[in-house]
């Protein structure tokens, strides 16, 4: 019991520290967005260089539910609206949740790592003695960056997605592409679209918080670095999936 009340009372004061960091980090967001090029680079970074693993991952996503999709409609006759539900599927679940889960590990290990690294080797450090604010000189770029670029490669993952979905199910197994398209176009929605959107930069949000605090706040030994990394990942990973079903009921 006393093992049980210990672990609630960890996990309030964890809450509790994410939450005055994030604060923080959103009162020093003004400021921080005047610094156009460190954010800009941050975008590139946390962005542009995972293109490569989001379109690999988002074109062999499109292309296992073009095959599960095709699969479960033809059971009912309805192979033609293989577009339709690979179209919904992508945008309101699996594009935010994939991408934020691959961003995570890609990008929020490198702002993790950069943090703690700076951390170890006192330059953070050097920085408070310089009377030079390292929330708003390193910490806020990162999170802006990463906030930033999240949507981006959502929608990217998506487009992919559905070309895959289009390559298996029209090239591969001979739906329809007038049916596939024109279904798709009329039944999604701009709501369906808006939830993705949502959901995408909500998880930007928070995978960038989760970072970026772990990072500033790691132990400054080898071992404390690998350990705020570890912690990015699984933390990341689980806020992604606890937020996901939070947000889907509130819009549902």
């Amino acid at each position: 019991m006393n093992e049980l009340l210990r672990s609630a009372r960890g996990g309030l004061v964890m809450l509790g520290a994410y939450a005055l960091f994030v604060g923080r980090l959103i009162v020093e967001t003004p400021r921080g967005l005047l610094r156009f090029g460190l954010v800009v680079h941050q975008v590139h970074n946390a962005g542009a260089k995972s293109l490569v693993i989001i379109m690999l991952s988002g074109l062999f996503v499109g292309m296992v539910l073009g095959l599960q999709g095709h699969d479960l409609l033809e059971r009912f006759g309805s192979e033609d609206s293989l577009g339709v539900a690979a179209t919904l599927g992508l945008i309101k679940e699996l594009g935010p949740v994939v991408t934020a889960l691959l961003f995570a590990g890609r990008a929020g290990t490198a702002m993790a790592s950069e943090l703690g690294l700076m951390r170890a080797t006192d330059q953070i450090s050097a920085m408070e003695m310089m009377a030079v604010d390292p929330v708003r000189r390193v910490v806020v770029p990162r999170f802006l960056g990463g906030v930033i670029a999240m949507p981006l490669l959502a929608a990217v993952f998506n487009m992919i997605g559905i070309f895959g979905a289009q390559l298996v199910g029209v090239q591969l197994l001979g739906v329809d592409a007038g049916q596939f398209w024109s279904q798709m176009i009329g039944a999604v929605e701009l709501s369906d679209v808006m939830e993705g959107v949502i959901k995408s930069c909500v998880f930007g949000v928070a995978c960038s918080a989760i970072a970026v605090h772990e990072g500033f706040h790691a132990i400054p030994t080898a071992e404390g670095v690998g350990r705020a990394t570890t912690r990015t990942v699984v933390t990341s990973s689980v806020m992604v999936l606890v937020l996901d079903y939070m947000l889907t009921a509130v819009m549902l």
